[in-house]
């Protein structure tokens, strides 16, 4: 493209779609393009809801184009090749090339193998809706299989899945797996009592050095409480992954786990194409993010913006997680909107809320600004909350935030027969959602025109059951 005034945004992750939104919501006028090489967004945080089908792939798993309907904002399905800071360009493999006036750099991170023999080549990924699709298929495959399997030692294979790496990902997919695999199984005359998931981890503890850290006493217990406990091998490096099998160290033995499913979720590292540029000695930390000034900056590169996973601030490192990402995409924005009005770029201000983990199917636990833990399916409840108050608002529309909200949080709760006091709490914070978005408000002023607008996603159904009218 000849006309370098765009400003570009390169991965369509939190930071990056948020950036795009607010940019569209602050009225900027430069052109913006976004640019990603998968052809929906993903919200992370609710992976393990599409792998369980807790929802449905529509309200966690959506286009980028429907949702920038109506932005302005451009989106192009493609691969970024390089990236050449010095003469402002992208160069994406299909050979296009842009030029941008701005850059925002959200390329986020990738899987870490860190040189573990065949991990990549024996282990599912999962990180992206289709890892969550490829596994949920493979693992009812196996569960097929099991049933169709009368030597007990092929059977307990195919029935044993690993999870390597008992950080977030980790203890939260293990805790899905041991809900829901049983579930599963039952259903083609199984017996549950067959399934295993095991979570190993190097560490002496699980969530070591992790947000989540003040809640690891609560995911402990969660986590024996699922259909099938999970176990533990705990201070286990793994060294090899084989074919249906883990290789790994212990208390300085060579030790097996035989499984036919391997998922691993050990760490992650920086896209690629981070390391390919030319930034000084001191403008990457330990892990080959980007350095970046409060106002998320590059130094040396003023027009160049970065955030999420492929960035830190300097001296003041943030965790890698979805609610600093879509701030940074929202600080962003407005530095983009101030620099074009003539003003100078302000630091970004991050708030931490609080750390939530998804213990099973329905049940999370949720640590508030480490002050208040709240755990099962109030706790399930408050982090799908937390969740949908920080979906894509901008371009997300409401009727999809409004169906995750009355699909999992109100149903389920209904269906445990929830006790009043517990309804009246759920009911309070997904009323403060509300106000937030002027919902109630409407329904107070419009409330035919509410009703008609709104019927199909099941809010005016929620809202009078939550706030009963006085008459």
């Amino acid at each position: 493209m000849s006309d370098t005034a765009i400003t570009l945004i390169i991965g369509g992750g939190f930071t990056g779609l948020f950036t795009a939104l607010h940019l569209s919501r602050l009225g900027y006028d430069a052109p913006v393009v976004l640019i990603d090489q998968s052809e929906r967004f993903i919200f992370q945080p609710l992976l393990y809801e599409l792998l369980s089908g807790e929802m449905k792939p529509e309200l966690v798993w959506l286009r980028y184009e429907e949702l920038l309907q109506g932005s302005g904002v451009t989106f192009v399905q493609a691969i970024v090749q390089a990236i050449d800071l010095k003469q402002r360009q992208v160069h994406l493999t299909s050979s296009k090339c842009y030029s941008y006036n701005q850059l925002v750099i959200a390329l986020g991170s990738t899987t870490g193998y860190f040189n573990v023999s065949g991990a990549q080549e024996h282990s599912w990924p999962f990180r992206t809706g289709e890892d969550a699709v490829a596994l949920a298929h493979h693992l009812r495959h196996c569960l097929r299989q099991a049933r169709q399997t009368p030597d007990r030692a092929a059977r307990h294979t195919l029935l044993t899945v690993a999870v390597i790496g008992a950080g977030p990902t980790g203890v939260e997919l293990a805790g899905t797996l041991a809900d829901l695999l049983p579930a599963w199984y039952v259903e083609l005359g199984g017996n549950s009592a067959e399934i295993r998931v095991v979570l190993l981890s190097r560490d002496s503890k699980i969530l070591e050095g992790d947000v989540n850290r003040p809640i690891r006493k609560a995911a402990l217990r969660g986590l024996q409480q699922r259909t099938v406990p999970v176990e533990y091998l705990l201070d286990a490096e793994v060294t090899a992954v084989h074919a249906n099998q883990v290789e790994f160290q212990r208390h300085n033995q060579q030790e097996f786990l035989t499984a036919a499913t391997i998922v691993w979720t050990a760490g992650t590292t920086v896209s690629p194409l981070i390391k390919t540029l030319p930034l000084p000695e001191l403008g990457r930390d330990k892990q080959g993010r980007i350095q970046v000034a409060p106002t998320l900056q590059i130094p040396g590169f003023p027009e160049v913006f970065a955030g999420g996973d492929c960035a830190s601030v300097e001296l003041n490192p943030l965790p890698a997680t979805a609610q600093v990402a879509y701030q940074q995409g929202a600080a962003i924005a407005r530095n983009l909107k101030a620099i074009s009005q003539g003003y100078s770029p302000r630091p970004a201000h991050i708030t931490l809320r609080g750390s939530f983990l998804k213990l099973g199917v329905g049940d999370s636990a949720a640590n508030l600004f480490d002050r208040f833990a709240i755990t099962g399916k109030l706790g399930n409840l408050v982090r799908q909350g937390t969740y949908l108050d920080r979906t894509p608002p901008l371009g997300l529309n409401l009727p999809v935030i409004t169906g995750w909200l009355s699909s999992e949080a109100w149903n389920r709760s209904q269906s445990q027969q929830a006790a009043p006091l517990v309804r009246w709490i759920g009911g309070m914070v997904i009323t403060t959602l509300l106000v937030g978005s002027g919902l109630l408000g409407w329904r107070a002023v419009e409330p035919q025109q509410f009703n008609r607008i709104w019927q199909p996603t099941g809010l005016p159904v929620l809202l009078d059951r939550l706030l009963p009218s006085k008459s």
